[in-house]
């Protein structure tokens, strides 16, 4: 898939130079929606390294590792917050907890779900918006046609790109577009964006 999906990427002038600069290793995700959306949680407006030891500390709660819904549930809020969270993110992940024991959400088959339905679902919990859903479809769930037109850095990379001027909603107007070119694999061309140097 890797090989098609750059063969195809690089039929598009634009994404060719950006695929020749940005030696790239695509990984697999886990498929776990649930704790990928913790993790999402706790790293918002966060360093990595901060991230690092605060996603530790919060693993380290559980006897086996692993935050079960049902353990977070049972857990004191300020048990929770004193691995370094706030308030608001240790509410996000109380919801997020609720919601998969309440949906028996981690049992579901998302791959009988097309992407928009798995964002409209995701997006019911406090805390989860559209860009975090399609981050959880881009790396969890391997989805290979995701287009974040929110994302700060893919809006910045194809600005530079293409040497855009616009802004706000006419800037997501010419990046779809422009990723018109990549469909069926606009993921591996936002994963090169991210990655890409820009020079």
């Amino acid at each position: 898939m890797d090989e098609r999906a750059i063969q195809h990427l690089s039929a598009d002038p634009a994404m060719a130079r950006v695929i020749a600069a940005t030696p790239l290793k695509f990984k697999e995700g886990n498929g776990d929606v649930y704790a990928d959306l913790l993790d999402s949680i706790v790293s918002q407006q966060l360093s990595g390294k901060v991230v690092k030891v605060i996603l530790g500390r919060f693993y380290a709660l559980f006897p086996d590792g692993y935050p079960h819904p049902e353990r977070i549930l049972e857990m004191d809020f300020e048990t929770l917050r004193s691995v370094g969270l706030s308030r608001q993110k240790t509410a996000y992940i109380c919801n997020t907890a609720e919601f998969f024991r309440s949906e028996e959400a981690r049992n579901k088959d998302w791959a009988r779900m097309d992407d928009e339905e798995v964002i409209r679902y995701l997006i019911q919990i406090k805390g989860v918006g559209r860009w975090t859903a399609e981050m959880i479809l881009m790396f969890t769930l391997n989805r290979p046609d995701v287009m974040p037109l929110d994302d700060l850095g893919i809006q910045q990379s194809m600005v530079v790109l293409f040497g855009w001027e616009e802004t706000g909603k006419a800037l997501q107007k010419r990046m779809l577009e422009a990723a018109e070119a990549w469909r069926p694999y606009r993921t591996y061309a936002c994963k090169y964006l991210w990655k890409w140097p820009r020079v």
